[in-house]
């Protein structure tokens, strides 16, 4: 392999020579051989926007060179069109601030700036720090790239996948509303409901995430750009931060605002904290409705069967013919990564000292892995599995018939007392509800049919 010699401020470098970073990336990599978990391409992305806007803003107050800033905006469209992320090889455990990342973009930039204005015959050269990171410090840089990843993931993956999950969830609802079936509270028989009424709460549980995680990411739109190294803003125009901001914006489609504070912006990350704990109650649904499927589907004979779900592969190494809950089981597996992830998250944003909190690296890439497993488990779930779910009908008036729960709507007619002794007694003896109400005569024949009717225990004010 042909090396070249790359400079910093603690001497020479050798990098491979069909790479495009710079000493300080090629340190990183030397320094930080700490597992394969890499800087996740939306961070890259998101530094790649980034640099082209604070381009874009020191041009706007002259404060860089016009053909310098329009270069360097040139080849952040380029990266990101492009998507050489070969060239963004660094891993997350390195330093708490994320400098290295912020470096390897600034090196990656300059060296591809350099090169297209070789190539053009251009004597213009770029500087990583004095050009490409000009009124900037990685300590407000990373954790605006940071908000721009969560808050363009969350909207482009995240909720897409969970609109498309609760519109199945819908469908299935409103197909299932007549199918009136057992419910079932601490486990145990409770009073009848519709499949359809069942899962409509599923699909509020969706709805309200969504409202959740949409109102708590508006959050995200405040940026730390401006605050340089402190907060103060040193070696930063007045109003860099503002228009970084508005190119942001522009370059995006979205909203981004300069935060108000950036002593808080660059210590504290309790929007992202906050984000997640409403992506962590999506996961907590999840988690329910998953269980739910699994339960209801159990069997085939000696489960509960009420329904049944696509049996896309088989189920066993050892057992013929069985089907497991995969979907189910995928899906909650990662719910449990999720939670993980939310304790991460939630410590490491605890661990902002004095000016700065150095955990950023680790609480974007666990918010990043969470938002995609979320996603990519809600379209298989949804696709595998809720979309081919059909009901077992025999199973269901099984059920309904030999529940003692029925009970419950005699207790306007005859108090909870006497309505306790004919279930008990119809427990104890095997019998049914209605031998045992007739029996015991507590009851007519005409009124136990006419007191039992599961239409209007599903629907009782209507």
């Amino acid at each position: 392999m042909s090396y070249r010699i790359e400079k910093d401020t603690l001497g020479e470098v050798k990098v491979p020579s069909t790479n495009w970073w710079g000493a300080q990336t090629q340190r990183s990599l030397e320094n930080f051989k700490i597992g394969w978990e890499q800087m996740p391409k939306e961070v890259v992305e998101s530094f790649a926007i980034l640099k082209e806007a604070t381009a874009a803003a020191n041009l706007r107050l002259h404060n860089i060179d016009k053909e310098k800033s329009e270069m360097i905006q040139a080849v952040c469209r380029e990266l990101r069109e492009e998507g050489a992320y070969e060239h963004f090889p660094l891993v997350v455990w390195q330093t708490g601030s994320g400098t290295q990342s912020n470096m390897n973009m600034n090196e990656v930039v300059a060296y591809r700036a350099n090169e297209k204005f070789a190539e053009a015959g251009s004597d213009i050269r770029i500087h990583p720090n004095d050009d490409v990171n000009r009124s900037q410090s990685s300590n407000d840089t990373f954790p605006t790239a940071m908000h721009i990843a969560a808050l363009s993931e969350v909207k482009a993956r995240l909720i897409p996948a969970l609109k498309r999950l609760r519109e199945v969830v819908e469908q299935k609802a409103t197909a299932f509303d007549t199918i009136i079936k057992i419910g079932r509270t601490h486990l145990q028989d409770a009073t009848p409901l519709t499949l359809g009424q069942e899962m409509s709460g599923w699909a509020f549980m969706l709805k309200k995430s969504e409202e959740l995680i949409t109102q708590s990411s508006e959050q995200l739109r405040h940026l730390a750009i401006g605050g340089t190294a402190v907060g103060t803003g040193i070696n930063a125009h007045p109003q860099f931060g503002n228009y970084t901001a508005e190119e942001i914006s522009r370059i995006t489609g979205d909203t981004f605002y300069s935060s108000d504070n950036k002593f808080h912006a660059l210590t504290s990350h309790d929007e992202i904290v906050y984000v997640h704990g409403a992506i962590k109650g999506l996961a907590a649904d999840l988690m329910k409705i998953a269980n739910d499927v699994r339960w209801l589907a159990s069997g085939p004979r000696s489960g509960i069967g009420e329904i049944t779900i696509p049996a896309n592969e088989p189920g066993s190494s050892i057992m013929p013919g069985k089907v497991n809950p995969t979907q189910s089981e995928a899906l909650t597996m990662v719910v449990s990564q999720v939670f993980g992830n939310d304790a991460t998250i939630g410590f490491a944003a605890s661990q902002g000292n004095f000016e700065l909190n150095v955990f950023k690296p680790v609480i974007i890439y666990n918010f990043l892995q969470s938002v995609r497993l979320l996603s990519d488990a809600m379209d298989s779930f949804n696709h595998k599995c809720v979309a081919g779910i059909e009901v077992n009908e025999e199973i269901i008036e099984k059920h309904v018939k030999n529940s003692l729960m029925l009970v419950t709507a005699l207790n306007p007619y005859i108090g909870y007392e006497k309505a306790a002794t004919i279930a008990k007694t119809a427990y104890e003896n095997n019998s049914t509800l209605k031998e045992t109400a007739i029996e015991l005569g507590y009851l007519t024949e005409e009124q136990f049919d006419e007191y039992i009717d599961l239409e209007k225990m599903v629907r009782p004010t209507e």
